[in-house]
């Protein structure tokens, strides 16, 4: 039985990559979209799928670019739906790409919040899994400036949080640390700030505790594995030790550097 293990991480292995052509004008992109997505989605769950239109000087229609977390799932589906028309009446050409991975790319990037919740609902179901807050609170901060129109004030918010699979006896923890300066005129927009903060040192804390989650497929089966960690905190150290990077990745901005459409 074929073993594959999904990760709470971008993909950007070309073997997990597909390109499709030959896809025929007449169709709305967003049509597209959802029957590529219908077809594709029946091998595996898929991190993304876009839709373009032909370059300029070529023929009229669309392209477009389907990237799956397991590799296998790719394989499987490049093998079952080159050659059929799906949609439309002519042929679609399906190819995995071996597009060298570009080396700033090699250090793979966390899932976002949305995206985990996606993977993990899709994988283990809603019930599947959960997450308990173990510590959340404001880490003490004493910059605060007057300046003209109001006050600058800077908030920190630390999480850490735990996140448990029952079926699967495993357990892991995330930390998370985020920090805003704004200028308010008034408390109301101190309270919606903090809110703000909250609920992003949360989902940040979660994505960093599912970094370190396998899930190992067997067939129709799912299990868990976690990675082991040096950063299992206690909740007292939370406020003083968690780090994690607090710019946010976009993801956009690493799905464009693939569309050099090389085949294999």
């Amino acid at each position: 039985m074929d073993v594959d293990i999904l990760e709470f991480l971008v993909p950007v292995e070309n073997n997990k990559t597909l390109f499709v052509w030959d896809i025929q004008p007449g169709h709305a992109e967003a049509r597209i979209y959802g029957e590529l997505h219908h077809a594709f989605s029946s091998f595996g769950p898929l991190y993304l799928v876009k839709v373009r239109p032909n370059a300029p000087l070529g023929p009229a229609g669309f392209y477009a670019l389907i990237k799956f977390y397991s590799a296998s799932h790719a394989s499987e589906a490049q093998q079952q739906m080159d050659g059929r028309s799906l949609f439309q009446d002519a042929p679609l050409k399906v190819r995995l790409s071996s597009k060298q991975t570009p080396h700033f790319l090699s250090d793979r990037q966390p899932l976002s919040h949305a995206r985990c919740l996606e993977l993990a609902n899709h994988c283990l179901g809603f019930n599947g899994w959960t997450s308990d807050i173990i510590t959340l609170k404001e880490l003490p901060n004493d910059e605060e400036e007057e300046e003209e129109g109001g006050v600058t004030r800077k908030l920190k918010v630390g999480c850490l949080l735990q996140l448990s699979f029952p079926r699967h006896g495993r357990t892991t923890r995330g930390a998370a640390v985020v920090e805003e300066s704004f200028t308010f005129t008034c408390p109301d927009e101190v309270l919606q700030k903090r809110c703000k903060l909250h609920k992003l040192a949360r989902e940040r804390a979660l994505v960093h505790a599912f970094a370190s989650v396998l899930l190992v497929l067997l067939g129709e089966k799912v299990m868990v594995e976690v990675r082991p960690t040096s950063n299992e905190l206690s909740p007292d150290e939370a406020a003083t030790h968690v780090q994690v990077n607090e710019l946010p990745y976009d993801e956009g901005e690493a799905d464009g550097e693939l569309w050099d459409l090389t085949l294999s």
